[in-house]
């Protein structure tokens, strides 16, 4: 089973009472916007800690070091895309399993085009380049967004083998990914943000259902 933040921190060897979950996530609330901003460099416990009005050392009982808080943040965003996705299926409950796909699809353009989100993926792609521990965090995302994507697809063509719907998995992850080089603004250019999304629709939608 893939580990979420709720389960890391109930496996710490101290017990973490549902009001250290809030502390938990406020930290890395914290942590999210001064990455967003400063970028990984200037992402210090010290600093973590200032802006979410918490002592250093309670901030270092939740994270040991810089390199798990910033594990424990990637987790923290991949859960909130894991939820999202869980409320899609939730409420398109009896729809087809192209209007899922779509639908899930429409919800990763939104978010890799928010600018919080956007500016973490960019520091964290850059980070993978140097160093190993942000290389293998962006492995692990990769793959579960891999494993998300083949739930979605696999079977909307009976002529796509598993194997092949894999594969599929991975080239869409890929596009939508590349699409962060864009830097696409849907708020200040929401024509361009229309055009290119029924582009990605008609292109992602032949890789989930051409043979």
């Amino acid at each position: 089973m893939t580990p979420t933040l709720d389960s890391a921190l109930r496996n710490k060897p101290s017990l973490t009472t549902e009001k250290g979950f809030g502390r938990a996530r406020a930290i890395l609330l914290a942590a999210r916007a001064l990455l967003a901003s400063e970028g990984y460099a200037g992402l210090s416990m010290r600093r973590v800690a200032q802006d979410a009005g918490m002592s250093l050392s309670n901030v270092q009982h939740y994270y040991g070091s810089k390199e798990q808080l910033l594990e424990a943040l990637l987790l923290y965003t991949m859960d909130e895309f894991q939820a999202k996705m869980d409320r899609i299926a939730v409420a398109m409950a009896g729809r087809p399993q192209v209007e899922r796909f779509l639908t899930t699809i429409d919800m990763f353009l939104d978010e890799i085009t928010d600018p919080v989100t956007h500016a973490i993926f960019f520091e964290i792609w850059a980070l993978a380049s140097r160093h190993p521990f942000a290389s293998e965090l962006m492995g692990r995302m990769m793959a579960r967004e891999r494993k998300a994507v083949y739930g979605l697809i696999r079977g909307l063509n009976p002529a796509i083998g598993d194997e092949e719907a894999m594969q599929r998995a991975v080239l869409i992850v890929a596009q939508v990914e590349g699409l962060m080089l864009f830097r696409l603004d849907r708020h200040a250019r929401p024509g361009q943000f229309a055009a290119v999304r029924a582009s990605v629709h008609k292109v992602l939608l032949t890789l989930a259902t051409v043979p």
